[in-house]
């Protein structure tokens, strides 16, 4: 590994400055770093007729976040934005990575375009030497002055993704360092280079659409002509572009699976047992269909059999059995008009008639709880309302820093579940037992958790003291003695 290189280089990048270009040998070649667009970087790294184009992002602010790696005090990395070392138009488009570069200060000079070059006071682990002809410059492979880096580890690819046909991913890649990019080889001959963003993420994940997913989950749309070739041919190697030059993971022998369609559309149906029908005319003739679901549910065909199925959403897998071709997927709904939870002492439990595995799928299911007149999702950046494995209700739930109980004590409840036709609807009562006295009349108001508004109240009237009440009994026993008094000493008198 080179195992310096990484802070070599970022010292290399602090020493970058627009002072007068230093010259490195006697032929006048200076060093520096210039704004070079994708098509020109991988210009001379390819084999491949289709240029590397520039990446179109709508996703707000990811594409802007360019700030390189550098080693901190400790010596340890800390890791640059998501693109780093990329340069953009300012309006979502990042047009390509700034890079080292080798030139004559004869061919500097004489450009029209100077790609925004910023001198280097020494030279580079790694750089790309450019050549001038008419005004022009042109970028040649890239120079590693301290050879390729072998990494070890393996490729494996996945054919269903949210960013594009196929992402692979590397389980090693380079360390304390910036990607700047990433070419894939395969056994046809053919490579193809990865850009910021829309091909390159963290951790080794790498993905490009190949001309069936049009769009990936952000909603940016897919450059697929430079890749559309990959699909069936076979990965060999990955190599990893840094400031430190080439890393490369070889001795792979990764299948890119025929993309034959993107998703399958499958019908909708009830819960319980029955059948439902997928479009299956999107596989060629030679596809050798194997449908799955999962337990209780058949594929033959394009119909999709199944027994005791719950309401939710299911997935269609129809593989190829040849190998050939990629899966494909469909999802699908079966739904139900029965709400099988009842409020309860907290929780949401299994309704009358309802069994205990009844009540489960409606819970994790849950997609939604309205809290008097706020909606809120759940999810991984949902808010969970409604514990989905025990049903109890969080009173201590936020979204963000607010309080989703508001400490009202009386809440109006509707929960939404995926696969069920209709919400559960019920109340909540939180304020405590209350009791007051009024002269001879008691009122005790009891708010239950298990149900919904419980109040019960108990009145008593008497007119005589309860036994063994003696602050009622002492004003009677006083009237009595007072009249014994007064006999007595009528008595006297007489």
């Amino acid at each position: 590994m080179k195992k310096s290189l990484s802070i070599l280089s970022a010292a290399l990048l602090a020493a970058a400055s627009v002072i007068p270009c230093a010259a490195s040998a006697a032929d006048d070649q200076v060093y520096g770093m210039m704004k070079i667009p994708y098509a020109d970087f991988y210009a001379a790294e390819l084999n491949n007729s289709v240029e590397v184009d520039a990446v179109s992002s709508a996703t707000a602010n990811k594409w802007n976040m360019t700030d390189t790696g550098s080693v901190q005090e400790d010596g340890s990395w800390k890791n640059g934005g998501l693109c780093a070392g990329t340069y953009n138009d300012g309006a979502g488009k990042i047009l390509g990575v700034i890079y080292p570069v080798s030139i004559s200060q004869a061919d500097l000079d004489s450009l029209t375009d100077k790609y925004d070059f910023t001198a280097l006071d020494a030279a580079p682990a790694a750089y790309k030497p450019v050549t001038v002809e008419g005004g022009k410059a042109s970028f040649g492979k890239l120079v590693d002055t301290n050879g390729e880096d072998a990494l070890g580890g393996e490729v494996k690819v996945s054919t269903r993704s949210n960013y594009g046909d196929y992402q692979i991913s590397v389980s090693e890649i380079p360390q304390n360092a910036d990607i700047y990019g990433v070419i894939v080889k395969t056994s046809e001959g053919t490579s193809y280079g990865m850009r910021a963003l829309e091909n390159i993420w963290r951790n080794g994940a790498i993905s490009w659409g190949a001309g069936c997913k049009q769009k990936e989950s952000h909603g940016n749309t897919l450059s697929s002509e430079h890749y559309k070739s990959s699909q069936g041919q076979t990965i060999t190697e990955v190599t990893f572009i840094t400031l430190n030059g080439y890393s490369t993971v070889s001795g792979q022998n990764v299948y890119l699976p025929v993309k034959v369609a993107d998703s399958l559309s499958v019908e909708e149906g009830k819960a319980g047992g029955g059948s439902v029908k997928f479009d299956n005319s999107v596989f060629p003739a030679d596809y050798a269909q194997t449908g799955s679901v999962s337990e209780g549910f058949t594929v033959s065909g394009n119909t999709i059999s199944y027994t005791n199925a719950k309401p939710g959403r299911y997935t269609l897998t129809v593989s190829d059995s040849n190998g050939k071709y990629s899966d494909v997927s469909g999802n699908f709904m079966l739904t139900s008009s029965d709400i099988p939870v009842k409020y309860s002492d907290g929780k949401l439990v299994a309704a009358d008639g309802f069994t205990a595995d009844d009540a489960a799928n409606f819970l994790k299911n849950i997609s939604s709880v309205k809290v008097g007149e706020n909606t809120y999702n759940t999810g991984r950046r949902g808010v969970t309302i409604v514990d989905p494995a025990t049903g109890e209700i969080k009173m201590d739930a936020k979204s963000g820093e607010t309080n989703v109980f508001d400490g009202s004590g009386k809440y109006s409840l509707s929960v939404t579940a995926t696969g069920y036709t209709e919400p559960y609807n019920f109340e909540i009562d939180t304020n405590p037992v209350t009791t007051t006295t009024t002269g001879n009349s008691t009122t005790t108001t009891t708010k239950a958790k298990s149900t919904s508004k419980t109040t019960t109240k108990t009145t008593t009237k008497s007119d005589s003291p309860k036994t063994g009440d003696t602050s009622a009994a002492m004003p009677i026993m006083a009237l009595a003695a007072a009249g014994a008094c007064a006999i007595a000493f009528s008595k006297r008198r007489k």
